[in-house]
């Protein structure tokens, strides 16, 4: 086994949080080594935005861009709730158990140089301060342990890193500064969702992008083409790999070491991590000194390894009095609702999620809901882009007059999702898979995931929002409905190892240091003590991040 002791930080993880940490500890002049389980990828060679089949594959798939996972047994599903059951025009129902399945990998994600971001839609939200106090103000969940205050001029860094593009208005969202970009156009389908929302009385308007409008820091501006979700060829996209991760590698103190799995951390002595052990891309064992470790793995590798360290070393276990690893697992609940509207609308163009509506998005929005939602428009999120799709989802047939109707109908669909609120359950949280273990032998994360009566009643009116609005839209035709009520299908997870003041509920300090662990932090979605009325979480990942550098390097945050 080789040994280095040439690095002033360590990042595992090169996903929103654990770039925005390796650059910020590069601006401080440290010498850092970043490593992430998957593959770099080549935005010219990988992504398939340019070949004809480009509808039939979503984001590539290269060795170890995806990790592996098992769940837990999913709960019943109740006849009462038939309502939230996903279907679709051509399939009928698609969950035709009676628990809650899986949609395909469940949990989505991408492990490698830029992490999720490579795959994101690309929206930049700041959290509502509101929901940043659901336990003083409504006796649910828990509070952030730092203030919106705190956080905000961390938001602006991470935005003028970034390059986002946002509108004037922040509403709850107040600002020091103004956004580096102007917003960008909404699309066809969009401003058909726009006019609903305006005959119902609900504001909608262009949503917070990181997506360039204008030519920005040597990147080009988006040219509208709806593949951020098959990975941006562009760089307009602002991904981790072409803002933070490019600007710490040109820092030339960012040592970047892709197809690196850690596989242990060495604690000698004391309440320090001093050194990890990872496995490199020939399969070689390494181990790295850590004068400073940042764990960045998301909120399900991030408690992962910390239970596999803490059950192969009880002695010199991390946080383990309170047993509050891996609980706390929050997802953002979701529905998404499909139609086709009676006129062409070029719907297959445009940016993603250029538009929102922000009026339910506080936790006390809905009466007698506690926790709130955001609704957005959604065509290239629900992949409804292509003839493919269309045949496939929407317009049941075959033969000559089935083409037709899909060569008439392509451009028309219009689509509207939801994401809202999940609160913490005893029956949401990650463990260790007793049997099952991967390449190297290490327990797979185990995912229990539960709707509890208050997530189903917050999924109905969701669903209700979505159907009302087409309704208001003029968009008569539904062709597809799905949701989280019968699917575990999670993009955005948090809360596994949230941060809190007290060690008896919480893993991190407001700094995100492990309680009486100096030397390590977590700067992933695992910190968040809430989800958010729907809020996109990377932007709040890179600015808790850059926070949390700050505080360790200079000692100036609180």
């Amino acid at each position: 086994m080789s040994r280095e002791t040439t690095f002033d930080a360590v990042v595992v993880g090169a996903g929103a949080g654990g770039a925005a940490a390796a650059w910020r500890l590069t601006e401080h002049g440290l010498r850092v080594l970043l490593l992430d389980a998957g593959p770099s990828f080549d935005a010219a060679t990988d992504y398939r935005l340019d070949r004809p089949d480009w509808e039939l594959s979503r984001f590539p798939l290269k060795p170890g861009s995806r990790g592996r996972y098992s769940f837990g047994e999913m709960q019943t599903l109740d006849p009462r709730d038939d309502g939230l059951r996903s279907w679709n025009a051509v399939a009928g129902r698609l969950n035709r158990g009676e628990r809650r399945g899986i949609s395909g990998p469940g949990y989505h994600h991408v492990r490698g140089i830029g992490g999720s971001t490579l795959h994101f839609t690309g929206e930049a939200h700041r959290m509502n301060p509101h929901s940043m106090r659901l336990r003083s103000d409504h006796g649910v969940g828990a509070d952030w342990p730092l203030t919106y205050a705190q956080l905000e001029p961390f938001y602006v860094v991470a935005e003028n890193l970034i390059g986002v593009a946002g509108p004037a208005d922040p509403g709850d969202r107040w600002r020091s500064a103004a956004y580096p970009l102007p917003p960008h156009p909404i699309s066809h389908a969009a401003r058909c969702l726009g006019r609903g929302a305006e005959a119902l009385g609900w504001h909608w308007q262009a949503s917070p992008r990181s997506a360039l409008s204008l030519p920005y820091d040597g990147r080009p501006p988006c040219n509208y083409c709806g593949g951020c979700n098959r990975g941006c060829p562009r760089g307009d996209k602002g991904s981790a790999d072409v803002t933070f991760i490019a600007k710490a590698r040109a820092s030339g103190r960012c040592e970047i070491r892709p197809l690196c799995t850690v596989v242990a951390l060495i604690v000698e002595g004391g309440r320090q991590v001093r050194a990890l052990d990872y496995l490199d891309a020939r399969g070689q064992r390494v181990r790295v000194a850590t004068p400073q470790l940042i764990l960045a793995g998301g909120a399900i590798e991030t408690p992962r390894l910390l239970l596999i360290h803490n059950a192969a070393n009880p002695a010199a276990a991390i946080a383990a009095d309170a047993g509050q690893i891996g609980r706390n697992l929050l997802e953002s609940s979701s529905w998404t609702t499909v139609g086709l509207a009676s006129e062409p609308l070029a719907s297959f163009g445009g940016l993603p999620a250029a538009s929102i509506c922000w009026d339910f998005n506080r936790p006390d929005a809905v009466p007698g809901i506690v926790g709130g939602y955001k609704l957005s428009d959604a065509i290239h999120e629900t992949d409804m882009v292509g003839p493919v799709a269309y045949a496939q989802r929407a317009l049941p047939g075959w033969g000559a007059a089935h083409k037709a109707r899909v060569r008439e109908s392509v451009g028309r669909a219009v689509a509207v999702s939801a994401t809202g609120e999940f609160l913490p359950n005893t029956g949401s949280f990650v463990d260790l898979d007793p049997a099952r273990t991967d390449a190297h032998g290490l327990p797979l994360a185990r995912i229990h995931s539960f709707n509890d009566a208050a997530t189903i009643q917050r999924l109905a009116a969701m669903a209700r929002s979505c159907r009302d609005l087409m309704k208001a839209a003029g968009v008569q035709t539904l062709v597809e409905e799905y949701g989280s009520y019968d699917f575990y299908s999670a993009a955005h997870v948090f809360g596994t190892c949230r941060m809190g003041t007290d060690p008896a509920t919480s893993v991190v300090d407001p700094n995100l240091r492990i309680h009486g662990w100096d030397n390590v932090q977590i700067c992933d979605a695992s910190v968040f003590p809430s989800s958010g009325g729907g809020e996109a979480p990377s932007l709040t990942i890179q600015a808790l991040a850059i926070r949390a550098v700050d505080q360790v390097v200079t000692g100036r945050a609180s």
